[in-house]
């Protein structure tokens, strides 16, 4: 089957997941940046190369196993797209030991409370931001769906020990201090500008944390949201 869908709505699909990736066996795709792009500024926010960290919605992506080769291996990777993971499950075992592999759906992820210490998100918000709709005022799933899901990682990131992460508000990035700490971050990168993605990441139930927004690139710009989750959450 062709990479792209007949309709946007569609990459919001298991189904076409599923089809597309079984179409897609021994193969490699990265949404927006690969890691040689990020690689600085991932660096910079996750010092600590033993953090436990939770790759939502992982595909086929060559981010894992870059940042593993890079010397961070304690990496769980989820999709819920089983036919990716069985896929990437079998390219990686043996090659690079302790990466794990869950069918599992970022919405509702099934690990416990406080268990990880980063989460990356590249493109998976995204793919559900794709129903019909107007982008200003988003259909009522897609609402549910992104706020379902910076909830659900909210729960499983472990608090930050930085001192900024203990104040709830949004910022640039020209008014949070770099932190320190590899603990209570979750990290998204999207080409979504601030004022379409920023709703699903303060407010209501957001309350202890602190948001920083990097843009990225020159020609066509990216952005890196990074929610610091506090004690308070």
């Amino acid at each position: 089957m062709s990479t792209l869908p007949e309709k946007n709505e569609r990459y919001g699909e298991r189904e076409y997941w599923n089809e597309r990736y079984s179409g897609e066996e021994n193969k490699t795709f990265d949404w927006f940046k690969t890691y040689a792009d990020v690689a600085p500024i991932l660096r910079e926010l996750i010092p600590n190369k033993n953090a436990r960290i939770l790759m939502l919605g992982c595909g086929n992506s060559t981010l894992s196993e870059d940042m593993y080769d890079d010397g961070y291996t304690n990496i769980v990777n989820v999709d819920y797209s089983s036919v990716v993971i069985a896929q990437m499950k079998a390219r990686h075992e043996g090659v690079r030991p302790g990466m794990e592999w869950k069918v599992m759906d970022v919405r509702a992820l099934e690990f416990n409370d406080a268990s990880f210490d980063v989460a990356i998100d590249k493109g998976t918000m995204d793919a559900m931001m794709t129903a019909k709709g107007d982008v200003w005022d988003p259909p009522a799933q897609v609402i549910a769906d992104c706020t379902a899901e910076v909830s659900s990682v909210l729960r499983v990131l472990r608090p930050s020990t930085s001192t900024s992460s203990s104040v709830s508000s949004f910022s640039s990035s020209t008014d949070v201090p770099g932190s320190s700490s590899s603990s209570g971050i979750f990290l998204y990168l999207t080409f979504g500008q601030p004022h379409f993605r920023k709703r699903y990441l303060t407010g209501e139930g957001r309350e202890g944390t602190t948001l920083e927004v990097r843009e990225m690139g020159e020609m066509f710009h990216y952005y890196l949201y990074v929610l610091r989750k506090g004690k308070e959450v």
